[in-house]
């Protein structure tokens, strides 16, 4: 089981001392895929000119850019909610960037109560994410919201 308190300590004082999202971002997905297991990509996508752009991640190359309602982030992004996907084949236009990802989870961040990013995060182990996952990563992105200058 992960200990989220854990990773949201880790977060905020990796945020304390340097709020600048590109380092933020960098380091919080390495703290992501070395807290939690079995996970294949953690990374976060940054919202440019009404897309998505990938950001920093941990994992396989990904996929760069992806528009409003498209995938799971992109759905997450349309929504403005959380989307936990327990099988990705099942999802509606999934975006296969590693086809050896079987479940997701994808949170938004906001910045000036807009979207400005999400954190997309990728398992091969099918319906990976629970509740107390969904709870834990909507926690770490509240710190972000707070700490982080993503503009």
């Amino acid at each position: 089981m992960t200990d989220f308190k854990l990773m949201q300590r880790q977060v905020e004082a990796l945020l304390k001392e340097e709020p600048w999202y590109v380092s933020a971002m960098s380091n919080i997905s390495a703290v992501i895929m070395n807290e939690m297991d079995n996970l294949n990509w953690a990374g976060f996508y940054l919202l440019r000119e009404r897309r998505l752009v990938v950001g920093p991640f941990q994992g396989k190359p990904a996929c760069i850019h992806i528009t409003p309602g498209k995938g799971v982030c992109g759905t997450c992004l349309e929504k403005g909610e959380t989307i936990v996907v327990p099988d990705v084949h099942a999802f509606p236009g999934h975006i296969a960037c590693d086809s050896a990802s079987r479940s997701e989870i994808v949170v938004p961040i906001r910045h000036d109560s807009k979207i400005a990013a999400v954190l997309d995060i990728d398992s091969p182990v099918p319906d990976r994410f629970s509740k107390e996952d969904r709870e834990g990563l909507e926690g770490l992105t509240e710190i972000m919201e707070r700490w982080m200058n993503i503009m």
